[in-house]
């Protein structure tokens, strides 16, 4: 597949200061600054194909909005490389503009005083599109996220599910080539969620509209993508499926059980258990002591069962593993 964005070893640094105690003439002053490098990003390089749906994962501070801002040309890298779509994002932000959406979760692009439709209006002049074709893509779009009862309602009105699929009516009216989504579902109830989720999946799959998500919802992340790129204190510490990242980072397996009766207790090397009332156990299995198989043999010789299920771990439990064993317990 073509790749629509090439990253290598992007690198961004920015200044700060601070206030430090210090001495002016013998006295004591407050007004001396010291200066100090944060790096946010340490060289990281990925590649995107067109069509992919693409999750960036990180704690608050990883680097995840500055390398949104740099491929979206809102920011400068101090030194690497950045193509998207053929073009650099901050030499190229006007042209790259035309090719990509953009929805954050926690800032609207719709005027807060006016009914969407006016919004809408708006940015089809500003993205120089012809009537009848803005005309046929609003009215796709429209049905598509169901707003049509929305469109002449201002927006200080709507409900926040309401805005959102709105807000995304907005970055998808220029066709884009590409969306960025930063924390989309911020705030919305399960319901909402759901629903936003299942939208985007629609116009990924339907449009070939490649996406390119930022969460902390780790429901967002395992229903909208396929591969997942971890960001660290600025540095890419996985890159791959989701899949591979539970398995190769969660040694375990949580098993829940429902018994006719109980011959035994669960005194099982590598078996550990989380929750026992009456006949139901929740039991945990260490895959590094033991296998999923010698587990359940032990396991089944404590009482007859009636029902069984094996889970696979959280993508969250997945995540904190490898914050831990990169020395980062913020999740």
């Amino acid at each position: 597949m073509e790749k629509v964005i090439e990253v290598r070893n992007l690198r961004k640094t920015y200044v700060s200061k601070k206030k430090k105690e210090g001495f002016l003439n013998g006295f004591k002053s407050f007004f001396k600054t010291e200066y100090f490098d944060i790096e946010a990003l340490k060289g990281i390089s990925l590649d995107v194909s067109e069509g992919e749906s693409l999750a960036l994962i990180g704690p608050n501070g990883a680097g995840k909005s500055t390398t949104i801002k740099i491929l979206t040309g809102i920011l400068y890298p101090t030194s690497g490389t950045a193509n998207v779509l053929g073009l650099v994002p901050w030499k190229d932000r006007v042209k790259l503009a035309y090719q990509i959406g953009v929805v954050f979760g926690q800032r609207s692009q719709l005027w807060y005083h006016l009914p969407p439709i006016d919004s809408f209006s708006l940015f089809s002049k500003i993205y120089e599109l012809e009537e009848k074709s803005y005309r046929k893509r609003l009215n796709k779009l429209v049905e598509i996220f169901e707003i049509e009862e929305y469109l002449n309602v201002p927006v200080r009105k709507l409900s926040l599910g309401e805005r959102m699929r709105c807000e995304f009516v907005l970055s998808l009216l220029h066709n884009p080539k590409i969306l960025f989504l930063d924390e989309p579902t911020i705030g919305l109830d399960v319901v909402a969620k759901s629903k936003a989720r299942d939208l985007i999946k629609r116009i990924n799959k339907e449009e070939r509209v490649t996406v390119f998500l930022s969460s902390h919802d780790t429901l967002d992340i395992e229903s909208l993508s396929k591969r997942v790129l971890v960001l660290n204190n600025g540095s890419i510490v996985y890159q791959g499926d989701i899949n591979t990242l539970k398995h190769g980072y969660m040694k375990k397996k949580i098993i829940d059980l429902k018994l006719k009766e109980l011959k035994g207790d669960f005194d099982i090397k590598g078996v550990s258990v989380l929750k026992r009332k009456d006949y139901g156990v929740k039991l945990e299995i260490n895959l590094e002591e033991v296998t999923q198989d010698e587990a359940v043999s032990e396991i089944i010789k404590r009482g007859e069962i009636l029902d069984i299920t094996i889970e696979d771990p959280s993508l969250e439990e997945a995540i904190k593993a490898i914050y831990e064993e990169k020395g980062n317990l913020e999740v």
